[in-house]
């Protein structure tokens, strides 16, 4: 027998509650991307400063990314299933705490002479296990305390933040970076610091400090589960939970339609980290060399335009609150744009035209991740939505390092500007197929949801 399950509304002070999430969330975010950045220039400057260690630094990268991302993506189907069965204000100060112990952990490998490439992959892969925890449990806990209509101007906070970091996070790692050298100049450098070759430790002590904050905000506010997640006297069996996300998302076809939507997204666009250096070192050459520039300030020109398109884009959305009703329009036209501007971006022939490209390319990301997010969040009871979203983030997602991979092939072939055309076009030929897709259009009237499923 079943009975219809009624969500809570969102405590009266939710909204406050989650400012303060997201603000303190915001701050780890920006560490973390600050620790990013700085591990990068110590792999390649410190670690592996040789020509001949070329091998030894690329797979360096390459494991320590790996790891990174399948202990993330294979473990979101268990991330999911434990934060349906457990208090999610738990998981994300656990997930908080574990985070801060082990960048601490890194900064102390890092201040060795030789940090051990396994120790390093092993933290990475152990990071990428507790963010996959902590996103789990913090993607589920918006519905108990936003109000549905404010969601999308929730989402497209997060979507700042994410672009903001990518923004402003280099530029701080690479501020404190520079700090034992500047000392060293003015004859001010401590004597315990006389052994450092730079200041990479110190993003990591940074990132590590963001993440106790964030761990104390959160142990002073009152973030809600749903009593299902918290009821004990129905037991559930842990392989039945696993489970129930595929047959959750494989029985709505809307859902369904616009998850492999994005799974299509992600195959066009995740290739653009290896055909932006690609494209700016050859199909922009001659533009950049007219002009007296280089290869240097033409790729970071192009990064940072990007980013500020995404903070812009998230900050409007944020402001606007997106739309009421018909959200799919959010993700469809936006995508189309997205297709369209990546498309133009492997056209363009001079630095100015790519960037104004990849501006427009950054504004429409915001808008249609903010919309689909929430589509799921008033389509998922809460009680289910760590289970759900985890396989949700599992499919969407197995297409980007398949994407990347795809890109280096096509691109060793053909050039980088017509690999990034073919994928806008597929993209934006894609996004507009689906405006006439009556089941997709019909996302957000899906079936009534029941306590164990649908009616």
């Amino acid at each position: 027998m079943t009975s219809s399950t009624h969500p809570a509304p969102p405590a009266p002070d939710g909204w406050r509650t989650f400012v303060w999430l997201w603000s303190s969330q915001a701050l780890s975010v920006l560490g973390s991307a600050v620790a990013g950045f700085a591990f990068n220039i110590y792999l390649t400057v410190t670690r592996f400063p040789l020509a001949e260690q070329k091998p030894q630094l690329a797979l360096a990268l390459s494991a320590t990314a790996l790891a990174w991302g399948l202990a993330a993506t294979l473990s979101a189907p268990l991330a999911g299933t434990w934060t349906d069965r457990h208090d999610r204000r738990r998981i994300m100060l656990g997930a908080d705490l574990l985070g801060a112990a082990l960048t601490f952990s890194v900064l102390g490998l890092l201040l060795l002479p030789a940090a051990p490439l396994w120790a390093l992959v092993l933290t990475a892969g152990l990071m990428g296990l507790v963010s996959t925890f902590h996103g789990s449990a913090f993607d589920a806990s918006y519905t108990t305390l936003v109000p549905r209509e404010r969601l999308p101007r929730a989402n497209g906070m997060m979507q700042t933040i994410w672009s903001l970091a990518g923004l402003v996070g280099p530029a701080l790692a690479a501020l404190l970076i520079g700090v034992p050298a500047l000392l060293r100049k003015s004859d001010a450098l401590p004597v315990w610091l006389s052994g450092l070759q730079n200041g990479v430790p110190f993003a990591y002590a940074v990132d590590g400090l963001s993440f106790v904050l964030a761990a104390a905000v959160l142990s002073r506010l009152s973030v809600p589960s749903p009593q299902e997640v918290t009821d004990r006297s129905q037991p559930r069996s842990f392989r039945e939970d696993m489970a129930f996300g595929w047959k959750f998302i494989g029985s709505r076809r809307p859902l369904l339609a616009l998850l492999l939507t994005f799974a299509v997204a992600n195959l066009c666009g995740s290739g653009l980290g290896v055909l932006e250096p690609l494209i700016a070192k050859f199909g922009l050459a001659a533009d950049w060399q007219a002009r007296g520039s280089s290869l240097t300030a033409a790729l970071a020109t192009l990064t940072v335009t990007q980013s500020v398109g995404g903070v812009l884009g998230g900050v409007f959305i944020s402001v606007w609150g997106g739309l009421k009703h018909q959200r799919v329009l959010g993700v469809l036209v936006p995508m189309i744009v997205s297709g369209l501007a990546l498309a133009a971006f492997g056209f363009s022939a001079t630095v100015l035209g790519a960037c104004a490209a990849l501006l427009i390319l950054g504004l429409t990301t915001p808008a249609m991740n903010a919309h689909s997010q929430s589509i799921w969040q008033s389509q998922v009871p809460p009680a289910m939505q760590g289970r759900v979203f985890s396989v949700r983030r599992l499919i969407a997602q197995f297409t980007s390092p398949l994407s990347t991979a795809l890109a280096g092939l096509l691109a060793a072939r053909y050039a980088g500007g017509s690999v990034a055309v073919a994928a806008g076009l597929l993209l934006a030929g894609v996004a507009a197929a689906q405006l006439f897709n009556p089941a997709l259009r019909r996302v957000e009237d899906g079936p009534k949801v029941t306590a164990q499923g649908a009616d």
